[in-house]
């Protein structure tokens, strides 16, 4: 016996040839895991006697081997085990290679760059158990398979492979004859129309069937619970549908099921009862390391995982997670929480996050579970009532994240009890009364987000034992009802206006938070407490003393009356409330309008920097308009109406408006802005006159930053403004971002406001005056007359985001003879996902043969994994938003909870 055993090294530089020519006797040999380089030397074909052992193994996910695998390797018939996975070979599988090998038990070409077919020859390996492949190939699947009968597990992700209603799932039928299949894995592939139901004939020992990110439609097939043997079912990011057949309730010994951004419907009160077994064998298996990765819910483990479900009996033996995220699909669960959660004792994550209508309270059962100490996410549902004070019970959790539902009611102050909670998440709920005291016994919190809610009383009072905790690293309480100063210490130190914006009645002397400063308006009330107790007390003096203080009480209020007055001089920059700027006042701020303080023009006006007063006061930004061009009049009526009704963070901030005569005697009207001191989106994507550097583009973290902001306030336009808004002209040159990157949307010129009276899709169509929008940005139903509606702005988002990540502008001269960008962006994906997007994405990094992403290491397999499943994802979003049917786009809370997944997904695996 003569074997060469040399993986898991560091060995490098080419495969030596004179390995084959003077080695002949080795009957096996491995040097997996190692850094070699070039081509596979074929004097290894002089190894005439390996295989009567262990075959020659080339597998290493970070090798470098190139070129064609010599035709003459292929004749070594006496190998059991021919694994070249993991390089970057090229060519095509040998049409007779199942002739080659009558021995073979494993055959592993994955992760390479094989193209052409499948060659139906395979089906001769009548010895083979594992068959792996990864690469480039398509046509149909081989429909003789089922001759395999030793066969065990096939591999065919990653991959062009097709099959639809009319051809191509003969090979499921085929493999029912494959009495031993444990793995089938179909993921990633063309794979179309509805899943055959003879998948369910499969072999009861069939473990795990993936087919996820397939355009499979239809629904699982009622008999899916013949499968007896399965642990895992992974069924996401397809076309499929329906409910979930109550016979998987038959799995019992399944451990990981995923369904995120597909159709499918779990009826929780009716189907977790009758797969209750599911629930309680449901142990970490092949999840385990993907969870420790911060995933919020199991994704597919790699193809090489292989791992057994930890029970004994039908009893769970390891701390659980249950997990039925939606991600993105618009029903995935719906219906209440049901109690019998609650008895699941070894769970620790429970996850039924972005289901858009699980609705109900939160049950107290559920935070009664004694093992959940990982984290608590029942985030994007439609979730009411009060947060239990049973939340308190949960004294080893160490995340809860409750946001975006309809909780209501007062923070419970038995929260404080979780002793180590290190995120606490509750904004975009409506939560009333103060912030609890018993939140400082968190000493180890380092993420608090409250906003988007109802929260009152002032810092002083509610918050201020937030600056003792030393861990805090990321605090939001933007837009509640807060009052008094914030506090400059502890987490409140590095606060951005973003983390304070809408609390009217706060005030700080820091000039980041953009607040107005701590005078006399903001401690009216306190001072006349004090006044007031000042009063009563000296009631009880002597009538000197009385007389002494009524002479003081005047003179202060007379001292206030012209501190106001004062105030009120210098409220065009530091107050909430605005008055009028005359025009005069923005002609000396501008400079005369002049050209040095062009910030850009449009349709129906022109905007210019100005500073009103001392140059050491911020900017503003004013757009003036053309009167002299038609609709301009309307546009400033328009724009001034939605700006009286809006606010929202990522919106651009109105300071006040002016209407007045100019030097010529003209009408003049203008509207006075925020200063966004980084321009339009448009520059940073389509840099002018300047070459493409780290100063003047963004990076993929900015760019899904930027992209979801934007959501957010289209979200905000189309749900929460009272009436609805549709803005009508989604573009990068409306898009303005703020000191910190951060965007928000203006020009609301043309938009339109929904009758009060009309749903909340589609405006009466004697409201519209032809097509609103800007040429490669308006929906195509607008040029063909139809009404305004909410899917047009969901359509102009769909191109802007495909734009944001190709850098490719729609009214580009590339699109002029073509389908445009959507065609563009189609063609590529998935497989050239990294060939279209925007080039200067990589410019942030040290050039290296393949881009990163956050470090100076060269991005591995998993991080290029990661950066293009998030692309891919991306674009996706942007091409379902733009299609050319306004009822196949998504609604636009659809769009917010698919992008907010896809950058949690992201950062998370970055950070």
């Amino acid at each position: 016996m003569t074997i060469m055993v040399l993986h898991d090294n560091k060995l490098g530089g080419r495969i030596p040839a004179e390995l084959g020519e003077t080695m002949t006797s080795l009957e096996a040999i491995s040097l997996s895991n190692n850094s070699f380089t070039g081509p596979i030397p074929t004097s290894l074909t002089n190894l005439s006697r390996l295989g009567s052992i262990q075959s020659m193994l080339f597998l290493d996910l970070y090798a470098n081997l190139s070129g064609e695998v010599p035709l003459s390797l292929y004749n070594l018939s006496s190998l059991i085990s021919f694994q070249v996975g993991g390089n970057l070979l090229h060519g095509s599988i040998p049409a007779d290679i199942g002739n080659k090998f009558p021995s073979m038990q494993i055959l592993n070409l994955n992760n390479n760059h094989f193209t052409g077919i499948i060659p139906s020859s395979v089906s001769n390996l009548s010895n083979i158990k594992t068959l792996l492949d990864g690469n480039r190939l398509s046509g149909y699947v081989p429909a003789t398979l089922g001759r395999l009968q030793a066969l065990q597990q096939l591999y065919l992700s990653v991959n062009m492979l097709e099959a639809d209603d009319k051809e191509g799932w003969e090979f499921i039928s085929s493999l029912v004859n494959c009495s031993q299949l444990q793995h089938l894995v179909l993921s990633r592939n063309s794979f179309r129309g509805h899943l055959p139901s003879s998948i369910a004939n499969l072999s009861s020992t069939l473990q795990k069937l993936y087919l996820n990110d397939n355009k499979i439609s239809g629904s699982i097939p009622a008999e899916i619970g013949n499968l007896v043997g399965l642990n895992s079912l992974v069924l996401p990011n397809t076309s499929m549908s329906g409910v979930i057949p109550e016979s998987i309730g038959k799995l019992e010994n399944l451990v990981e099921l995923a369904l995120y951004s597909s159709g499918l419907v779990l009826l929780l009160g009716h189907q977790v009862s009758s797969v209750n077994t599911i629930t309680v064998t449901l142990a970490l298996g092949s999840t385990k390391e993907l969870l420790h990765k911060g995933w919020g819910s199991p994704r597919p483990p790699h193809k090489d995982v292989v791992a057994a479900p930890h029970q004994v009996g039908g009893s769970m033996t390891l701390p659980a997670s249950f997990t039925l995220q939606g991600a993105g699909a618009p029903n995935s669960c719906f219906g209440p929480i049901p109690e019998s959660l609650g008895n699941l004792k070894n769970l620790y994550t429970l996850d039924l996050s972005k289901n858009y209508y699980l609705n109900g309270s939160i049950p107290k059962e559920n935070l009664k579970l004694p093992s959940l100490s990982y984290y608590l996410d029942l985030s994007y549902n439609s979730l009411s009532g009060p947060l239990p004070s049973e939340v308190g019970i949960m004294t080893n959790l160490n995340q809860l994240i409750l946001s975006n539902n309809h909780l209501s009611g007062q923070i419970p102050n038995s929260i404080g009890n979780c002793l180590v909670l290190e995120k606490l998440l509750l904004d975009k709920n409506s939560f009333e009364g103060s912030i609890p005291q018993s939140l400082g016994n968190m000493k180890g919190l380092t993420v608090l987000n409250l906003t988007m809610n109802n929260l009152s009383g002032g810092i002083p009072d509610s918050i201020e034992v937030l600056q003792n905790l030393t861990s805090l690293s990321v605090l939001d309480i933007s837009f509640n009802n807060l009052q008094g100063k914030v506090p400059d210490g502890g987490a409140f130190r590095n606060l951005s206006y973003k983390s304070v914006a809408g609390n009217t009645e706060l005030c700080s002397g820091a000039p980041q938070l953009h607040l107005a400063p701590c005078s006399t308006r903001h401690t009216r009330k306190g001072r006349k407490k004090k006044f007031k107790s000042l009063i009563i007390s000296l009631t009880t003096t002597v009538t000197v003393l009385l007389s002494v203080s009524i002479i003081l009480l005047v003179w202060m209020l007379r001292e206030k009356l012209k501190q106001k007055q004062n105030e009120r001089a210098q409220s065009l920059i530091a107050g909430e409330k605005f008055e009028r700027i005359p025009y005069l006042a923005l002609s000396k701020g501008t400079d005369g309008f002049s050209e040095s303080n062009l910030l850009g023009s449009g349709r129906y006006g022109t905007v210019y920097k100005c500073v009103l007063g001392n140059e050491d006061r911020e900017p503003l930004a004013v757009k003036v308009f053309n009167l002299c061009q038609s609709g301009s009049s309307k546009s400033f009526e328009v724009e001034c109406e939605a700006m009286r009704r809006i606010r929202h963070r990522c919106l651009i901030k109105i300071i006040t408006c002016c209407s007045s005569i100019d030097l010529q005697g003209q009408e003049f009207k203008a509207l006075v802005f925020e200063f966004m001191p980084n321009g339009s989106l448009d520059v940073w994507l389509h840099p002018k006159f300047h070459k493409s550097t780290t100063r003047n583009t963004l990076n993929l973290d900015q760019r899904l930053d930027i992209a979801a902001d934007i959501i957010a306030a289209v979200e905000y336009l189309h749900n929460s403004c009272q009436p609805p808004v549709i803005h009508c002209d989604l573009k990068p040159s409306n898009i303005l971002l703020a000191e910190d990157m951060s965007a928000r949307v203006g020009d609301f010129g043309i938009s339109k406001f929904f009758p009060e009276n009309a749903s909340k899709r589609v405006l009466n169509s004697s409201s519209t005056t032809g097509i609103r929008g800007s040429i490669g940005y308006v929906a195509p139903e607008y040029g063909e007359g139809s009404a305004i509606t909410s899917s047009g702005d969901i359509y102009s988002l769909g191109i802007l985001l495909l734009e944001i990540f190709t850098g490719r502008s729609p009214p580009d001269d590339m699109f002029r003879y073509s389908l445009g960008l959507h065609k563009f962006t189609e063609d590529a994906l998935p497989g050239k996902a990294l060939e279209i997007v925007d080039s200067t994405i990589w410019l942030h990094e040290e050039p290296m043969d393949m881009p990163k992403v956050v470090s100076s290491e060269p991005m591995d397999s998993t991080t290029r994994s990661s950066v293009q499943e998030c692309l891919i994802s991306v674009l996706r979003l942007g091409l379902s938003c733009s299609k050319q049917q306004p009822r196949e786009r998504p609604s636009i809370r659809d769009v917010a909870v698919e992008m907010n997944a896809i950058r949690d997904a992201f950062l998370t695996f970055v950070s």
